[in-house]
């Protein structure tokens, strides 16, 4: 009565329990509105994702009322429900990020701790675990106000006439009936009535749903086609290279982009003539064309094995498969010809008992590799070393076909490296003056522009040091493929699409056993020429390379 008193005396209108009850609906209907149209790619991230009208806002409110207090408990489903799917859109954001394409329950889940791994490495264990305590609060946190919002709903609804609360189940009936028709337009491609608004977060739960059968069935599928192999019992594998090693150095985030996008085409443009006029001093023809790869800004393995599988390994899943499966790789059937089978890993700084499953006699992993000098931040030695250290330390005696996977191109971006003369690379502390410019990550990513530069600068260090590698005077020269594993994230190559370039380096004679391939001569592919799978590389290489069987195919 005495704050009564005094509100008005103040000239305050007392608050009502009725308006304060609107103002709580009305709060909690804005953040369950919110909840639903979060947007799960980054391109939606903009004003225009408040015009979305969510179609499940009314079925979960009205519903509510509808229930009345009964219904209390489904608040709390429907709580772990919205925020499941808070948890999902973000997952998705990441890969679309990263990666260009949706998260998959199925294959994804390897990238939790890669992530937790280069996250610590990038500020520490203890930074990790409070970033971790701060992430679990914030979804607590969300859960609480998820429940406490739907909740007062149902608590309200106990409180109308059940007549009302009969016309509010109608109407929830009838935006169910809405919802479902835009989930089925939107799944099965059904040419219905498309109603107003959109049920994004319950479609998009359906589509997770749809796409996780998708890629049981599919591995299922990769499974049996694993175990099936046209050139696991021919003879006369890799004869026609007469004993020629081979080299196949994957360029990190080596895309298309770097022919189409004006950022980079003119900068790598005058790299790849120079290196062309380098290679036919040395003596080397080259020949160029496009893959496509099964990934996009990352994972870098998934491409690595569709090149010497053969088969599509688009996902860590039918990764996983690959390596249970008895797919003899490119590098094992090498192996069963005669060659020792490298690779050259400066990226891998733990065990990698795939390397064996993959077929690989011999793994130069970064420890093996005996790199002294100082990390690029993330990349653990520039490529001119890596390319060094493989002619100094592979096994010697038998033809070898070599994987090496170079990193100078990966992400951060910062420092850039530079060529120093072959002679002085040494054991790499010739870097270390270079490893410790330029400006931090945290400096080059708060800018998009200032990525896409280091971007360019970086893919063009390792384009000019694989070239001026590939053209140094060797007594018998091998026969090298040069390619990129995907394209970098979407935003960072914005154009080229999955397509990667490829170069086939060497001598007349090898390279002419690819002619009836119709690559491009020289190291620009014709923009026109039609891109293979990455995955058809393996077959084709090898049908180029090995003796007919006796009777033909």
């Amino acid at each position: 009565m005495v704050l009564r008193g005094r509100r008005a005396l103040a000239g305050e209108a007392p608050v009502s329990g009725g308006a304060r009850l609107a103002v709580g609906l009305i709060a909690s209907a804005l953040l369950i509105d919110l909840v639903l149209i979060q947007p799960n790619h980054p391109s939606a991230l903009s004003w225009r994702a408040l015009r979305l009208v969510p179609l499940e806002l009314p079925v979960l409110l009205l519903g509510l009322l509808a229930l009345g207090r009964r219904a209390v408990w489904l608040a709390g489903i429907a709580a772990l429900a919205l925020l499941f799917m808070v948890l999902v859109k973000l997952a998705d954001f990441g890969v679309y990020t990263a990666f260009s394409r949706g998260f998959d329950p199925l294959a994804d889940m390897h990238l939790l701790p890669a992530g937790l791994h280069l996250l610590s490495g990038s500020i520490g264990v203890a930074g990790t675990l409070i970033v971790g305590l701060l992430l679990a609060l914030a979804l607590a946190a969300v859960a609480w106000l998820l429940y406490r919002a739907l909740a007062l709903w149902a608590r309200t609804g106990s409180r109308l006439p059940v007549s009302l609360r009969a016309v509010a189940g109608a109407l929830a009936l009838v935006f169910a009936g809405l919802s479902a028709v835009e989930i089925r337009t939107a799944l099965n491609g059904w040419q219905g009535w498309n109603p107003p608004g959109a049920a994004f977060t319950a479609r998009l739960g359906a589509e997770h749903l749809r796409d996780f059968n998708r890629s049981r069935d599919a591995l299922a599928e990769f499974r049996t086609a694993a175990e099936t192999d046209p050139w696991a019992s021919r003879e006369g594998l890799l004869a026609q290279l007469g004993g020629r090693d081979v080299v196949i150095v994957f360029i990190e985030s080596y895309g298309r982009a770097a022919y189409d996008n004006p950022l980079y085409a003119e900068r790598h443009a005058a790299t790849l003539e120079a290196g062309e006029d380098a290679l036919a001093k040395a003596g080397l023809e080259a020949r160029s064309g496009w893959l496509a790869s099964p990934v996009m800004g990352g994972q870098s393995w998934l491409a690595h094995g569709a090149l010497a599988s053969g088969l599509d390994v688009s996902d860590q899943t039918r990764y996983r498969a690959l390596l249970a499966s008895p797919r003899k790789t490119l590098f094992t059937l090498a192996q069963e010809a005669g060659y020792e089978s490298v690779a050259v890993a400066p990226a891998i700084v733990m065990p990698w008992p795939e390397g064996p499953q993959l077929g690989f006699g011999t793994v130069l992993a970064a420890a093996d590799l005996g790199y002294q000098g100082q990390p690029f931040n993330w990349v653990t030695m520039p490529d001119q070393y890596t390319l060094s250290a493989y002619e100094r330390l592979a096994p010697n005696g038998t033809p070898l076909l070599t994987e090496i996977a170079l990193i100078s191109s990966h992400a951060p971006w910062t420092p850039v490296a530079e060529m120093v003369p072959w002679a002085q690379v040494g054991d790499g502390r010739v870097f270390d003056a270079q490893a410790s410019q330029g400006p931090s990550p945290g400096e080059v990513w708060a800018n998009r522009d200032t990525i896409r530069d280091h971007y360019g600068r970086a893919l063009d260090y390792s384009i000019e040091t694989v070239l001026n590698w590939a053209a140094l005077p060797r007594e018998t020269p091998p026969l090298l493929i040069v390619l990129g594993d995907h394209q970098a994230a979407g935003f960072v190559s914005q154009r080229g699409g999955m397509d990667v370039p490829v170069h086939m380096i060497g001598p007349p004679e090898a390279v002419a056993l690819f002619e009836s391939w119709d690559w491009s001569r020289g190291l620009t592919p014709d923009p026109a020429l039609e891109s293979w799978p990455m995955s058809a590389f393996r077959d084709r290489f090898l049908a180029a390379t090995s003796l007919e069987p006796e009777g033909g195919l």
